[in-house]
């Protein structure tokens, strides 16, 4: 079962939300609702929910402003708003869903699930963390990865990606049909879930694909030069390791 709040300034918006969930998402228990950001940050740092539910316009500050002041907490976030303009935000807070009012129920069930596989990994353990997202992504395709973007879920080609950048929290990631598409993933857990697929961290910031690797330069560390003609640095305690992938 997963324990989680609502916080949300109009009480309309929290029993809409209530009753939804109540009817389509039974693995959902909410434990509270607060209508202010105050309130929502004693519930949360008394209760210690899985998910909030959080608007983001309210009185005397907004969703974005809570979330910092609770930073240290781990938990899910899905932001329910009626506010278009919000979503790049909502991503960069690291928000796993964000749903437009009125709520589509297609919307709220699919962004549940997506909880309830984030709340899975957690409690496996972070050792297994790329193992088990990888039996999930299994369910779709073998050589596919999600990619969530403002839009929802986009499923990529493994082998289709040259490379991936990282950006703070964000990874940029590099298709060899030249699209490009923004995850609020790190780099880091990237990494974990494409190291067994040819994938190699040559740079805090980069990730590659070692099919796509055109030419190595050498240097301290060397560069390499991607099919896409992109040329990357490569860290020098790194360099040895990618010259014996490379061969």
């Amino acid at each position: 079962m997963i324990k989680a709040i609502i916080v949300d300034d109009e009480v309309s918006g929290v029993e809409t939300l209530r009753i939804l969930l109540e009817e389509n998402c039974s693995d959902v228990s909410i434990v509270h609702t607060a209508n202010s950001i105050i309130d929502g940050e004693i519930a949360l740092r008394k209760l210690k929910p899985d998910l909030l539910f959080l608007d983001i316009e309210m009185p005397l500050g907004n969703g974005f402003t809570l979330l910092e002041k609770v930073k240290d907490m781990d938990f899910e976030v899905i932001f329910v708003t009626a506010y278009a303009n919000h979503a790049l935000n909502a991503i960069k807070e690291g928000a796993i869903d964000y749903l437009l009012k009125p709520i589509q129920i297609s919307e709220l069930i699919k962004a549940v699930d997506n909880v309830k596989k984030q709340v899975l990994l957690k409690k496996q353990g972070s050792a297994n963390w790329h193992i088990i997202y990888n039996d999930l992504q299994n369910t779709f395709s073998a050589k596919k990865i999600g990619i969530k973007t403002t839009d929802g879920i986009i499923y990529l080609d493994i082998d289709s990606i040259i490379r991936l950048e990282g950006d703070l929290n964000y990874t940029h990631i590099f298709l060899n049909n030249k699209q490009k598409y923004t995850s609020s993933k790190t780099l880091q857990e990237y990494e974990e879930i494409l190291m067994s697929k040819n994938f190699f961290r040559i740079h805090k910031a980069h990730l590659i694909n070692i099919a796509f690797v055109h030419k190595y330069i050498k240097g301290e560390g060397g560069y390499v030069v991607m099919s896409d003609n992109t040329t990357l640095e490569v860290s020098r305690r790194r360099k040895n390791e990618l010259l014996d992938r490379l061969s």
